[in-house]
């Protein structure tokens, strides 16, 4: 009886890990949550919480106090802009990003959430550290190192194929795309630094196997010399 009544105690008290706060970093339940929310010591990736203003909506108020209709291409240079400041400040700051996302969710837990995957785990915690003591938009920066590796077990595959049901409440991440110009233009420079730096090691590699063939050559010159 004892031993069973010390199953039940550790049945009920032994709470599983949230699944979803592993896939997205985020859960709609927040510290209510049944399950365990495992926040990483370490991680590659930051959640910035809440920053994006993305719910701008359709409308913007003119000096007079009236509104006027913000078009879709409006709507997309004032996203890109964001995309862009956030994300050239990340790299000048902290170091090489590899992937940002910004959510296009409504619910509260994922409203306006941006993650920043950066090349070394050092820079993230940088980051962290840096972004908590910082304000954007007249707000303070909530910035913390995320769980999410791997976007594409945290994003919507039926969002990604236009038939979500869900909409703006979906508990999966739903990315808001920049435009293709911004993408080439910001990943674009990484693939230069990226060839950049293969062509110094090719150059490196290169230069080392050439003082190589000298030492061999001078090495196979002493030895004949010192057999005659």
């Amino acid at each position: 009886a004892v031993c069973y009544l010390k199953n039940i105690y550790i049945f009920v008290t032994c709470k599983v890990n949230c699944s979803f706060y592993f896939k997205i970093g985020a859960c709609r339940h927040g510290d209510r949550c049944s399950r365990l929310h495992n926040k990483p010591t370490f991680s590659q990736t930051i959640s910035l919480l809440n920053i994006y203003l993305h719910n701008l909506q359709n409308s913007a108020q003119s000096a007079d106090g009236l509104h006027c209709a913000v078009s879709d291409v409006e709507m997309q240079e004032h996203y890109d802009e964001f995309f862009e400041e956030v994300f050239t400040e990340m790299e000048e700051k902290y170091g090489e990003v590899e992937e940002m996302n910004v959510c296009d969710n409504l619910g509260d837990h994922l409203v306006g959430n941006v993650y920043v995957k950066f090349r070394r785990e050092e820079d993230a915690e940088k980051a962290v550290m840096d972004l908590n003591n910082r304000w954007f938009n007249g707000q303070p920066i909530h910035a913390e190192l995320s769980p999410v590796t791997d976007f594409r077990e945290a994003c919507c595959r039926q969002y990604e194929m236009g038939e979500c049901t869900r909409g703006g409440f979906c508990n999966f991440m739903h990315l808001k795309p920049i435009s293709r110009e911004l993408r080439r233009e910001l990943y674009g420079r990484r693939r230069k630094r990226h060839r950049s730096r293969s062509r110094s090691r090719e150059r490196r590699s290169r230069s080392r196997d050439r003082r190589r063939d000298r030492e061999r050559r001078r090495s196979r010159d002493r030895e004949r010399s010192g057999r005659f």
